[in-house]
Formats: structure tokens, C-alpha cells, sequence
């Protein structure tokens, strides 16, 4: 008899998956060395996992089976009772970040239902974001840049200049930074993280960020999505390919219209939970803290289905 999905009970789980991962990163914060610190965030995020009583299928983890010791896209995770869930997952969302102890380094995962969730292979995707509140299409990828900037500022009723947008700091993206320049719009540049960038665009009253654009890895667009499914907003990707074995990873996973655009309920169809927790801080979470005996983290824990998000200190006495 299956299992349904109960995302109120298992959202408290979640929650300390993310945190554990985070803990378990703390000592490596700084420290210049980003395997280690994602080997240590994965270690601890699938030993968390397993001891929740779901038959989780990895489907955005740490790249394919030969690449990825754990975690990888397919591993199985969980007790194996319960409901059938999809896991999209980073244990370490940053780890340049980490390592230099730099800011918005996140852990961060979401949950769905089995079947709920774009299995979106390791390749690039071009990516739109914005935040709730705005009529669907608004902006769109077929735009250019400055297009995008002009048509957001109309639906929002102000000038060009008053729109900062969020792209990662790439020689791909100097076109596009230029462009968008030249309306007058803010840039905020940033070195890793485009989950959290996108995250950003769903706050812009906390971040002052109204939209996020450019290229980026695909998994971390199905990540995007999700937290977008729970705060609000839209985002649009396609996915992009340099060469026949990335389009043979597509056929892999069972995409064949290359040139689609996914929207957010595309990549994510049913509802889903997420939490991310800080690492370094950032403007959406607030870093580990230290003090004699303890560490404290700060998690994000959302649900689509009711809207919710909830925010849980937790201080973590250190043996």
C-alpha cells in the first residue's frame, strides 16, 4: 500500500538534515579546503537522511554515480518505510564560499512527492527569476536583458533604477552585465550561490534584489524552484548544451525537447518542503555561530503547500 507524503511530519526532519550538514562543515569554514568541507556537509546530510523514514530516490545530488561517491543522482536514502519521496539536494551550496569564508554560503534541501521533481542532468541552464506578486510572463528568457529590466519596472511602477538584479560574476555574463547597465539598473555581483540568488528575488524588501538572471548549473535551477514554490515567484529555464555528451546526459534523463522552457511548476509539479540553513552569513541566513561549548545555526524550513516558512535557532552544545 503506498505511502502518502505527509510534508507537516516530515518537514521537522528536513530541517535537521540542513542543520546537521551545516555543523558538520563549521570547523572547515575559512579554512581553504572545499572538498573536505563538502565531503564533511555530505556525509552528514545522507547519514541524517537515512534515518528518516521515507524511500527517498536522489534526483539533484552530487553529479552522476562515477563522479560522486555519495549522494549521487539515483542513490537511494531513508529507511526504506514510508511514503516514496524525490530529494533534490546541496549539501554545500557554496563551497568556494565556505572555504573563504565568504557570504551566502547555504546546506540546502527539498523534498516531493515521488515523481514531482524535473530530473535535471549536469549541464547549464539559462535561468530568469523574480518574486511573487507579479502577472505570470511578465519577463521571459526570449527577452534580452535590457528588455527584462524595462518590463519589470513597468509592472512594478518605477524606473529602470530602481531594479537591481543578481547575476554571478562570469566571463559568459560580461555581455549581459553590460546591457543591463546601460538601463540604469543595479547589479549585484556575486561569486557562487545561485540558489541563494534566486532565493533573493522572493524577499526584495530584506535583500533589494528584484530579479536574477544568467547561467548556471541546472540541478541548482531545480533547487531554485523549489524554494520559489514555497515563497513565491517565477522562474523560467532552459536548459544548455555544449557538446553531444551533455545532450547525451539529457536523453539519460529522459529530456528530448532540447530547447524547452521549463517554468518553476514545470521542475517542480506537486508540493514540496525545503530548508537551508546558513553556513557563512548571508542575506537571507545568518552563519554559524560560535561560542565556548556551542554552535548555533539559523534554518529556513518551507512548505508550498500551506505557504509557510519558519525560521529555527538551534544551539548545538559541542562535546
Amino acid at each position: 500500500m503506498a505511502v502518502d507524503f505527509n510534508d507537516r511530519m516530515l518537514s521537522l526532519g528536513l530541517a535537521r538534515v540542513a542543520e546537521q550538514a551545516a555543523i558538520a562543515s563549521a570547523n572547515l569554514i575559512g579554512r581553504g579546503d572545499e572538498k573536505a568541507a563538502d565531503q564533511a556537509a555530505v556525509n552528514a546530510m545522507r547519514e541524517q537522511l537515512n534515518k528518516l523514514d521515507i524511500k527517498g530516490v536522489v534526483v539533484i545530488g552530487e553529479g552522476e554515480r562515477d563522479e560522486a561517491p555519495m549522494l549521487y543522482i539515483g542513490e537511494e536514502v531513508g529507511s526504506g518505510e514510508g511514503p516514496g519521496v524525490d530529494i533534490a539536494l546541496d549539501p554545500l551550496e557554496g563551497t568556494t564560499l565556505t572555504a573563504k569564508d565568504m557570504p551566502n554560503a547555504l546546506t540546502v534541501i527539498a523534498m516531493g512527492p515521488r515523481g514531482s521533481m524535473l530530473h535535471a542532468p549536469d549541464v547549464y541552464m539559462d535561468k530568469l527569476a523574480i518574486g511573487p506578486g507579479y502577472p505570470e510572463g511578465v519577463v521571459t528568457l526570449d527577452m534580452a536583458p535590457a528588455e527584462r529590466v524595462s518590463a519589470l519596472a513597468t509592472a512594478r511602477g518605477c524606473a529602470p533604477s530602481d531594479i537591481t538584479v543578481c547575476i554571478l560574476e562570469r566571463p559568459r555574463h560580461e555581455a549581459m552585465i553590460a546591457e543591463v547597465r546601460e538601463t540604469g539598473a543595479a547589479i549585484r555581483l556575486i561569486t557562487d550561490g545561485d540558489v541563494a540568488g534566486v532565493m533573493h528575488c522572493a524577499e526584495p524588501d530584506v535583500t533589494g534584489i528584484d530579479m536574477y538572471m544568467g547561467e548556471g548549473g541546472a540541478p541548482e535551477g531545480v533547487l531554485a524552484a523549489a524554494a520559489l514554490k514555497c515563497m513565491g515567484g517565477q522562474i523560467q529555464g532552459r536548459l544548455l548544451f555544449r557538446n553531444d555528451d551533455e545532450r547525451g546526459r539529457a536523453a539519460k534523463a529522459g529530456i528530448t525537447d532540447l530547447d524547452r522552457v521549463y517554468t518553476r511548476d514545470d521542475m517542480v509539479t506537486e508540493d514540496v518542503i525545503f530548508a537551508a540553513t546558513g553556513v557563512t552569513s548571508g542575506s537571507l541566513l545568518p552563519g554559524i555561530k560560535r561560542e565556548v561549548g556551542y554552535l548555533t545555526t539559523e534554518t529556513i524550513l518551507m512548505r508550498s503547500k500551506t505557504g509557510s516558512v519558519r525560521r529555527m535557532t538551534y544551539r548545538n552544545p559541542v562535546r
